[in-house]
């Protein structure tokens, strides 16, 4: 007989089925042992009583501890008050493995041993419900450029050069020269889209900031999608799009996981096109009435960003920052030299920024220009300033951090829990 996944198990009802998985828990009446399963798709309540086994066999239940591994094979019934609809009544059974004495209990445990079980906790319902909403935003935001005619590439983890200064490289050796961790694909993005028209590249970005805020990890995932002949406008419609399409998707996908989460979906739900818009300085003056000590030119830090998004339901979009906190590759305004086509989007209730982009410079002597004022090199460059020879256009991207959102989304207190092994300011364990 074939094996069944607990999520598929309404197809056999009535019918015999084997399950494989692991002991989520376990009670015992005497006449009964009642086993929680869990098999990574679901869980199921199984039922073996003695009547319906051998004594030997009832008795080898008793062995089983909090994720001993097993094969169940049962009948399967319909309960309406049981975990998914569903009961299993056992007829045999095959024990795998009896596992040790679990560390992670249903008491309290401090984040500290958490973070050092990691590789056990994520079996938790909490965090299996965090890593399955992260998966439905992934899928949906390659569904949402998929169907947009967007190509995906795949740009380069070792890179010659920084996408936004030296400070914050991971520095390593390629043979006989140095390399880094990429910060970014967006470099190679506009390589790419000048090829292809509209890219977008997914993959691990590294930022060695030694950073120990809620809202900073060493390593995360970043979406970059870069399109050729795009203006900021457009940059900032294909922003607000894509989240309102990924929150779509989660609330009408994963409103289990939510409900695991103890989420509030009314936030969620309440979000709508478009996203409020401000400038830059409509931000300073909003955070100065506010309370905020910030002054014109300054970059906005966390707390400013929590104080703003705090005013908004929905996602805000802050555009036009000043040229000088911005990265050397981003088109100064022509009406407004002193402030960048750039964009920010903060999420709502307190998250901070997700999404980070706008128009970049499509001229060879203004980019080489800006590289000479950032005291960066010409020759890591050099291809780079090429795009800007043969046939350059403008053209825009963003990137998103995959951990911010799925963050906001589940309402997580730190991004530590939105990837399944985080890689923070000293912790590389496991």
């Amino acid at each position: 007989m074939d094996f069944v996944y607990i999520r598929d198990i309404a197809g056999h009802e009535g019918a015999e089925a084997v399950l494989r998985g692991w002991v989520y828990n376990k009670r015992s009446s005497g006449k009964i042992h009642f086993i929680l399963l869990r098999d990574g798709t679901g869980v199921i309540q199984c039922v073996a009583s003695k009547s319906g086994l051998t004594p030997d066999q009832f008795a080898e239940l008793d062995r089983l501890t909090q994720e001993s591994s097993v094969e169940i094979r049962g009948r399967v019934r319909r309960d309406q008050r049981a975990p998914g609809g569903y009961e299993l009544d056992v007829t045999a059974f095959k024990i795998v493995q009896i596992a040790e004495s679990y560390p992670i209990t249903p008491k309290e445990h401090g984040t500290a041993f958490l973070m050092e079980n990691r590789h056990l906790w994520l079996r938790s319902s909490r965090q299996h419900a965090v890593m399955k909403i992260r998966h439905e935003i992934i899928k949906a935001c390659r569904d949402y450029f998929d169907d947009q005619g967007f190509t995906l590439v795949d740009t380069p983890i070792f890179t010659p050069n920084a996408c936004e200064g030296t400070t914050t490289l991971f520095e390593t050796e390629y043979f006989d020269q140095k390399a880094y961790l990429t910060q970014s694909g967006q470099l190679y993005n506009e390589a790419t889209a000048a090829a292809h028209g509209k890219v977008y590249c997914f993959g691990p970005t590294f930022r060695a900031e030694k950073s120990k805020t809620r809202r900073h990890l060493m390593e995360f995932w970043m979406i970059e999608p870069e399109v050729a002949f795009a203006t900021l406008e457009d940059a900032m419609e294909l922003a607000e799009g894509l989240i309102s399409f990924i929150v779509e998707r989660v609330l009408t996908r994963r409103k289990p996981e939510l409900g695991v989460l103890e989420r509030d979906l009314a936030p969620l739900e309440q979000i709508s096109l478009p996203f409020p818009r401000i400038s830059y300085d409509e931000a300073v003056r909003r955070l100065q009435a506010a309370g905020s000590e910030i002054q014109w030119g300054g970059d906005l830090g966390g707390g400013d960003e929590t104080m703003l998004s705090g005013q908004f339901s929905s996602p805000v979009m802050i555009h036009r920052y000043p040229s000088a906190v911005k990265a050397f590759y981003m088109q100064p305004d022509v009406e407004r030299p002193e402030v960048a086509l750039c964009v920010d989007v903060l999420a709502p209730e307190g998250y901070g920024e997700i999404i980070g982009g706008g128009q970049r410079i499509h001229d060879h002597d203004l980019l080489l220009q800006r590289l000479k004022e950032h005291g960066l090199p010409n020759e890591p460059f050099q291809w780079y300033l090429d795009l800007r020879k043969y046939g350059t256009v403008p053209h825009s991207g963003f990137g998103m951090g995959i951990e911010r959102v799925v963050a906001w989304i589940c309402k997580l207190d730190h991004l530590r829990e939105a990837i399944a092994f985080p890689r923070m300011l000293y912790r590389i364990y496991p």
